[in-house]
């Protein structure tokens, strides 16, 4: 039976793994030691509450994960608060997909960025992703940009 737990520090080298995992399934090619800054990114803002993951577990085992950071730009109209959640780390095991894990995680930290006072929640979505997130009620927008410095 799945569990959901909220990431601690006991969990996070698998959590880390996994996210690696997860870019070089989307494609990524760089072949860098990325560890050592996603431990130093997830030691900052999970003691400081600007980075939230659920976890799926499965007999002891992380199955699937899931993250939201917490940023803050001026508010604007669409984002009064002008607290932004950025949706991260949405994984799941590729033999446990299609049974709704991503879902409850995706449910999870949805009501993590309502709670911490979020208007909006946005991801560049993997193309694996696109349909849960549109089902989810996620609508695309296409003037996202990104410059790469």
């Amino acid at each position: 039976m799945i569990k959901y737990v909220k990431l601690s520090a006991n969990e996070l080298d698998t959590f880390i793994q996994m996210r690696i995992r997860q870019l070089r399934e989307e494609g990524a090619t760089e072949d860098i030691d990325l560890v050592p800054a996603l431990q130093d990114y997830y030691n900052r803002h999970m003691s400081d509450g600007t980075f939230v993951s659920w976890l799926a577990i499965d007999g002891g085992q992380i199955v699937g994960t899931s993250g939201i950071s917490f940023v803050e730009k001026p508010p604007y109209f669409g984002c009064p608060s002008g607290k932004m959640g950025l949706l991260s780390s949405m994984f799941t095991n590729p033999e446990y997909r299609r049974k709704g894990i991503a879902r409850e995680l995706l449910s999870r930290v949805v009501e993590e960025a309502r709670a911490y006072g979020c208007g909006t929640v946005q991801i560049t979505a993997s193309d694996m992703g696109v349909l849960l997130y549109t089902d989810f009620g996620f609508v695309k927008n296409g003037n996202f940009m990104q410059y790469k410095l």
